[in-house]
């Protein structure tokens, strides 16, 4: 493929489309890296890379096996908050957080650190770090020394739960923290004060934080200090940067972010967004990454235009990019392992139950547990990306009996998810059928049932337009046949964080943190050796 080189002017928001939040950006030498969270999904840690901060190319996830990390049990947008990627003594430093719980109050929040020369790895095991709270970082002193920071998490009734930023040394040769703890800031009046990071420029340590909570009153604070233990003066210009106030915006939710420097000496914001359908709606392609133009004078606070999130946004003045065909979104299944765009649910993508080499040009899924369970789920499934979108797969499979049961779901959690799947009916005979599971209830939707008689390879189809989810098949998905429509147009924006949230008088909400997916879901409840083959899988967005 010839490439060439093109001038680029703008940036468009937002950069990583779906469910990529909390975004840490990098860069070392002329590579831009970004690092999201990804909760209860494998590879834990998605990393996208860029020479030019417009293209951005998915490298997949960098916790992929079970030693570094482990989320069987994990609950619903628990699992990995708020990676911190960074680069010192020759090395990547991944700073993660894996949460067992947001319930009552607690969160149980135990911080890991895992290093590697290149992002390609090989991956150190786990350091075991503090629980005292997430959203944790490293920061990296001119003087060669490193210090973690994290919110500080209060449990008790009545207290505050987000208690300020804490900030204790780290001995990177030793590999454990040392020294006291040190609590530097205790927020503004915003509060929910959390993913603080520290950057330091012309003789200030500038503190960042995000207040507000992750949705629509979402910002970024910034405050300044001589010292970098404190105390820090809060920049009287306000918030760096928020939406609230501004429900005409395109991107709303706007807040916890991570700065990067050019090598020209630019600064760019890398931070959250969503995109609700209506004003203050609901956000199926949850949290998004979004970059901004950042002025730092000389002493000065850094600040963007208007303090408001754009979605056209200057690129560096020297960036140039390769001009390439669009990705798209097939996977004939050829290759020995998954593509960056998968995941995998609650498990890594290991043979015992996802087999890329058992047939030619096809993966083998073995059946899992229930929808409802959170050990050994059989689900394969990439992010939606635009509200307009479509996903076909070809399935193979014959069911033995009601419980196996395999097709494509529209997910957004185990409490709130929709599921055309082929299965047997008490005769024996395939069937294809729609499951939907609303805030926990499952219901089969009456009349759509379709006796496939001795049909065994059926395309399946899920179609996104904006708020409208529909389901289509057909029986001959070799050929340029007819796709039949399901007779009924399903709610899409139930796979929101907004659908999601959970209220408990006295608590803060408990919001879901993920996003939609689409993908491969194969279910074997009796545990009688149920598999389906997947020949192909296509994504379309628009």
């Amino acid at each position: 493929m010839t490439i060439a080189k093109a001038a680029v002017s703008t940036i468009r928001n937002p950069v990583l489309p779906g469910f990529h939040p909390d975004p840490s950006i990098l860069r070392v030498g002329a590579d831009y890296y970004i690092a999201t969270s990804t909760f209860e999904w494998y590879p834990g840690v998605r990393v996208h890379h860029s020479t030019d901060l417009v293209e951005w190319r998915p490298l997949g996830g960098v916790l992929t096996e079970r030693r570094l990390l482990d989320l069987a049990g994990t609950a619903d947008s628990c699992g990995v908050w708020a990676p911190n990627l960074t680069y010192a003594h020759g090395l990547f430093h991944l700073l993660y957080t894996d949460v067992a719980t947001f319930a009552g109050g607690y969160w149980d929040p135990q911080n890991y650190l895992v290093t590697a020369p290149t992002m390609d790895g090989p991956w150190s095991d786990p350091v075991v770090l503090h629980g005292r709270g997430f959203d944790a970082s490293l920061f990296h002193d001119e003087d060669g020394t490193t210090w973690m920071l994290s919110m500080r998490a209060d449990w008790r009734p009545g207290h505050n739960r987000f208690a300020g930023i804490s900030i204790q040394r780290y001995d990177h040769r030793e590999r454990r923290l040392d020294g006291p703890e040190h609590l530097i800031f205790e927020g503004t009046d915003a509060g929910l004060t959390e993913a603080p990071l520290i950057y330091r420029k012309d003789g200030w340590y500038y503190l960042m934080t995000a207040e507000g909570g992750t949705t629509w009153t979402h910002q970024i604070t910034v405050a300044r200090s001589r010292d970098l233990l404190g105390g820090y003066e809060v920049d009287p210009a306000g918030p760096m940067l928020t939406s609230a106030g501004h429900p005409d915006l395109t991107l709303q939710k706007a807040g916890h972010g991570s700065l990067v420097q050019t090598p020209d000496g630019e600064w760019y914001l890398a931070h959250l967004a969503a995109r609700p359908y209506t004003p203050s709606g609901r956000c199926v392609l949850g949290r998004e990454t979004a970059l901004q133009k950042v002025e730092w004078p000389e002493g000065g606070w850094p600040a963007i235009a208007g303090g408001v999130p754009a979605e056209h946004v200057p690129a560096p003045s020297t960036s140039s990019r390769p001009v390439r065909a669009g990705r798209t979104g097939d996977d004939d299944f050829d290759a020995p392992v998954l593509g960056p765009d998968w995941s995998t649910l609650r498990r890594p993508a290991t043979p015992d139950w996802l087999d890329l080499s058992a047939r030619r040009s096809h993966v083998r899924i073995h059946g899992g547990q229930s929808p409802m369970a959170r050990h050994r789920p059989s689900l394969v499934a990439r992010r939606v990306t635009s509200r307009r979108c479509t996903f076909e797969a070809v399935c193979e499979f014959e069911p033995r009996n009601y419980r196996q049961l395999a097709g494509i779901t529209a997910y957004y959690n185990s409490r709130n998810w929709y599921y055309l799947h082929v299965t047997a009916a008490d005769d024996g005979r395939p069937v294809l059928d729609v499951l939907c599971c609303d805030s926990g209830r499952v219901t089969t939707p009456p009349g759509l049932r379709i006796p496939l008689r001795d049909v065994r390879r059926v395309g399946l189809r899920a179609r996104f337009d904006g708020p409208a989810l529909t389901f289509a098949y057909t029986t001959d998905p070799d050929a340029e046949s007819v796709w039949h429509r399901l007779g009924r147009t399903f709610d899409a924006t139930t796979l929101s964080d907004e659908y999601a949230v959970t209220i408990v008088p006295g608590e803060p909400e408990a919001w879901g943190f993920t996003g939609a997916f689409v993908g491969l879901w194969v279910q074997d409840l009796g545990a009688e050796g149920g598999y389906a083959d997947f020949d192909r899988a296509v994504y379309r967005a628009g």
